[in-house]
Formats: structure tokens, C-alpha cells, sequence
């Protein structure tokens, strides 16, 4: 095993020691965010199919906003990485710095819009939602919008950790705030029966509780990163110019390629409340299938900033190419332990008989499709962000969202009258079409061409 390893994952740079050093507390994190995902919405669905409908329709929304400071934050890490490759410990400082400020910055815009905006807003996008449905929508959207500055803190501080390889810290961050949020839906959802407002309020208190430990971390506990306070306002623009050169366009494309997920989750709505809860459920068990996957995609950001920090080419195409395939084969790994637990883990969220069968189908099919097709389109991204190969990245990650997972899925979905496994379909295909495309960069000179640091 150590000859193997040695093999496709030691460098000049870095040794397989210290990417799986990086990598096993990033998979853990990763295990524990999707389980916390799943006993989540688990517990939601005790409180009926219209309340799951409505927390999955506010999620779709959220998750479009959320990613716009979370690429910021991506831009954060990358540059940290970089500067953590090169040996510029200060510059790692101010790097960190300038992140958490446009994060949290960019995450109170966000969230007094959106709480501003959520009539219009549940309106044009769920218009044809049941009226329950969108009572309890409002008050989710409500409550996201108010918690959004603490994800952002929590977000912008993980990423720094991992720019510079303390996953570790970056775990302990991330348990901290999702299983506060669990034991919170516990309390108010199964035990005071509160549905979707217990759902709201367990949120806030769980991120800004993770907020206030990510900045009593930085500031009392890790004296590597030399902080202080003021620098968290005193950030140099040309700071800031660099992690929003990669943080921007990545932004663009979250917004582009969410955005088309939200149109998407619009059509779902238009079948009705048992497709809403069919693709809840589906992307929530899709979700388990990806955890390794998902590790990697955060992991390779980290070790080809740093190799490109150091100007080690090489090395960067060497751990693309091994993480390439070790994602795969997890992928089908994943794919043959769940699949016989079917029947166990969609028991879990006590779906009516009407759509056990649909569930089934949908993820069958993104078990065995995601096998030869995911880790092209989402390590291969991520590796190429991490070099600062941004504008290309975002630009065909848009225009394959909407030309194929959109305007697709709306056609085999609504047109052919497929439902929902024809907006699933529809997104599978568009995994081969990016991957098709990053892999045709990753083969050429200009992704490691960007001078950043």
C-alpha cells in the first residue's frame, strides 16, 4: 500500500503523509455535514410532506446565495494556499484577513436583501406552491437570510485553515456549528414540535455560535496567523484585487449555475408537492454517494495552490490525475455499499408509498452515471480554480448549466413528460459535458499560465 501511495501521491512538494493528513479530517467534516443533511430533513418530514417541500424550496434558494460569498471565500483559500506554497507567512496573515471582511461584508448584503425581497421573491419563483407550503417557505427564507453572516464567518475562517493544511482546526469548526444544529432541531422540532420555525431558529443559534468559536480560534488559540483585530479593516486593496480575481468569476458562475438549479427546482415545483419531496430525498441520498468525492474536490484546492504557490508544475498535474481516479473508484465504492441499504435509508425520511419507487430510480441512475463522469466535473474544476485558471472555469460551467442541465431539463423533464427523472437525466448529462470540457483544459499549458501571488 505505502509503494502505491508513494507512487501517485508523493511529490517534490508534498508526500501522501501530508495529503492524508489534509484530507481525512476534510472527509469527516464532509460525512458529517451530509449525515447532519440527512437527519435534518429526516426530522422535517415528521412534521409532513408540506414542510420538507418548503425547507427544499427555501434551500434551493439559499444555496444560490449562500455560494456567492462561499466562492469568495474559495478565493480566500486559494490565495492563502499559494502563499502558504511560497513560504510568505505574512502575506498568509493578511490573505486570511481580507477574506473573512468581503465575506462577511458580501453575506450581510446578501441576507438584508433577501429578507427585504421574500414576498416577491417566494412569489415569482413558488407562485404555484400550495398556500402551506408557502407560509412555511416565508418563514424558512426569513431565518436563512438573518444566519447568513454567520455561515459566512464560519466559511471564510475554514477556508483559511485550509489554504495553509489545518483541516483539523477547520473540522472542529464545522462539528462545532452542525451538530449544535442538530441537537437544536431535536429539541425544538421533536421534542416542542415546532416544524419549520424550530427549524429556523436552531440555524441562526448554530451559526453564529460556530461564528463567535471560528473568531475566538483565530484570535486566542492560533498564534501562527499572527491576526489582529484592526486588520480586519485595514485590508490592502491589492489584497483584496486578488482574492476577488478568483473569488468573482467564481461567484458569477455560483450565481449562473444556481441560478439554474433554482429554474430547475421551479419546474419540479409545477409537478407538484410529490416531486418537490422526490428531489429533496433523492439529492439528499445522492449526497451520502458523494461524501469522498466532495473531500477530494475541497482537498485538491489546497494541495494545487500550495505545488503552484511553489511553482511546481509537475507535481499539480500528478494529484489531479491521482485524485481523478481514486474519486471514481470511491464513487463506485459508495455506489456498492448504499444501494443494498435503500430500502433502510429512504425509511428514514418517511415518504409517501407514491414515491418510494421514483426515489429509487433517480438514484440508481446517478450511482452508476457518476462513476466515469462526476470527478471530471467537479475535482477538475476545483484544481484548476486552485491554479487560478478562474474565468474559463466559471464561463463553461455557466453555459453547460444552461444549455444543457436548463434548457434539457426542461425539455425532457416537461415537454417529454419524463418528471423528475428527466430533470435528473438532464443534469447527468451536463456532468460529461463540463467534465469533457475541464479535462480538455487540464491537458493543455494555459490553466497553470495565471500569475496570482
Amino acid at each position: 500500500m505505502s509503494a502505491y501511495l508513494n507512487k501517485y501521491l508523493t511529490g517534490e512538494s508534498m508526500d501522501y503523509k501530508a495529503i492524508i493528513a489534509l484530507y481525512i479530517p476534510i472527509l469527516i467534516d464532509q460525512a458529517f455535514i451530509v449525515g447532519l443533511n440527512l437527519v435534518n430533513t429526516a426530522m422535517i418530514s415528521s412534521s409532513g410532506v408540506s414542510a420538507v417541500s418548503a425547507v427544499n424550496m427555501v434551500d434551493s434558494l439559499n444555496l444560490f446565495l449562500i455560494n456567492v460569498f462561499v466562492a469568495v471565500a474559495t478565493g480566500g483559500t486559494v490565495v492563502v494556499a499559494q502563499y502558504k506554497g511560497s513560504g510568505n507567512n505574512q502575506m498568509v496573515s493578511r490573505a486570511t484577513s481580507g477574506s473573512i471582511a468581503s465575506v462577511s461584508l458580501l453575506s450581510v448584503v446578501i441576507g438584508l436583501l433577501i429578507i427585504a425581497l421574500h414576498n416577491p421573491l417566494l412569489r415569482l419563483l413558488f407562485g404555484s406552491a400550495s398556500a402551506e407550503v408557502l407560509d412555511s417557505a416565508r418563514i424558512y427564507l426569513i431565518g436563512s437570510g438573518i444566519s447568513f453572516l454567520g455561515l459566512a464567518i464560519v466559511q471564510a475562517v475554514c477556508g483559511a485553515l485550509r489554504g495553509v493544511g489545518k483541516s483539523r482546526a477547520s473540522l472542529a469548526l464545522s462539528l462545532i456549528m452542525n451538530l449544535l444544529y442538530v441537537l437544536l432541531n431535536i429539541v425544538f422540532i421533536t421534542m416542542l414540535n415546532m416544524g419549520v420555525m424550530g427549524m429556523t431558529i436552531a440555524i441562526n443559534i448554530a451559526r453564529f455560535a460556530g461564528a463567535a468559536c471560528a473568531i475566538y480560534y483565530l484570535f486566542k488559540m492560533d498564534g501562527t496567523m499572527h491576526l489582529r483585530l484592526r486588520d480586519m479593516f485595514h485590508v490592502p486593496i491589492s489584497m483584496l484585487k486578488k482574492i476577488m480575481s478568483i473569488g468573482l468569476p467564481f461567484a458569477a458562475e455560483q450565481m449562473f449555475f444556481n441560478g439554474g438549479k433554482l429554474l430547475t427546482q421551479v419546474f419540479i415545483v409545477s409537478l407538484g408537492t410529490y416531486a418537490i419531496a422526490t428531489n429533496a430525498i433523492a439529492s439528499v441520498l445522492t449526497g451520502l454517494l458523494q461524501i469522498p468525492g466532495a473531500a477530494l474536490s475541497l482537498t485538491i484546492v489546497t494541495v494545487v495552490g500550495q505545488c503552484i504557490g511553489r511553482g511546481d508544475v509537475a507535481d499539480a498535474r500528478k494529484f489531479v490525475k491521482s485524485f481523478l481516479w481514486i474519486a471514481s473508484l470511491m464513487l463506485f465504492v459508495m455506489g456498492i455499499i448504499l444501494m443494498p441499504f435503500y430500502p433502510l435509508l429512504v425509511g428514514l425520511f418517511e415518504p409517501p408509498a407514491e414515491i418510494v419507487d421514483d426515489i429509487f430510480w433517480v438514484l440508481l441512475l446517478t450511482a452508476i452515471v457518476q462513476i466515469p463522469l462526476w470527478a471530471m466535473s467537479f475535482i477538475l474544476p476545483s484544481a484548476l480554480r486552485a491554479a487560478g485558471d478562474s474565468r474559463f472555469t466559471s464561463l463553461s460551467s455557466m453555459l453547460s448549466m444552461w444549455l444543457f442541465r436548463v434548457i434539457l431539463g426542461y425539455l425532457l423533464g416537461i415537454t417529454a413528460g419524463l418528471g423528475i427523472m428527466g430533470v435528473w437525466i438532464a443534469m447527468n448529462c451536463e456532468w460529461g459535458v463540463r467534465g469533457a470540457i475541464f479535462l480538455w483544459r487540464f491537458r493543455g499549458k494555459k490553466w497553470y499560465k495565471h500569475k496570482l501571488i
